[in-house]
């Protein structure tokens, strides 16, 4: 192991919680700069066993435009939730639905399951990789097979890009 992931075993965390900290910092004095400094390397060190394995991104461009696709996602169905919560409750038609997933490394899995619930209107229940199942709670399901597509299609075929798997 190289002397750089010793000391920081997560370098975009330590940028970020120094970023952070000056960001919150009631003022940008040299004390503060040297407690974020001293904050932004120590918490990943202590933490480093905490983290798995760094993914390898394969095509980070399609990671950023999965990102515009799931920030666009969240602002659409947040207004189809809010349109079908204050319209009749009849029209609703909550299910469970078992997506069939194609990736094995745990972390993609997660990343796709943490996607699927940020979206308004979804929330996923379980994650069974043996059978290579995510296990899905959607508010209002139309047709079913064309949801299991849309999120195939949308998360799990991007997110496979992304991490060559």
């Amino acid at each position: 192991m190289t002397l750089f992931p010793r000391v920081l075993p997560q370098p975009t965390i330590t940028l970020g919680i120094m970023g952070l900290w000056m960001v919150l910092a009631p003022s940008a004095s040299l004390g503060n700069l040297l407690l974020a400094v001293i904050l932004g390397v120590s918490i990943p060190w202590i933490t480093r066993s905490f983290w798995p394995d760094r993914p390898y991104l394969a095509r980070p461009l399609t990671g950023i435009v999965l990102f515009v696709r799931v920030v666009g996602d969240i602002i659409v169905a947040s207004w189809e939730v809010a349109r079908l919560v204050v319209g009749p409750l009849d029209r609703l038609k909550p299910a469970f639905i078992d997506v069939p997933i194609e990736i094995d490394d745990p972390f993609v899995a997660t990343l796709l399951a943490s996607i699927v619930s940020l979206t308004p209107g979804t929330v996923s229940v379980d994650i069974d990789r043996a059978a290579g199942i995510l296990n899905v709670h959607a508010l209002n399901v139309a047709d079913e097979a064309e949801m299991i597509a849309a999120i195939k299609r949308r998360y799990e075929a991007p997110l496979k890009r992304v991490f060559g798997c």
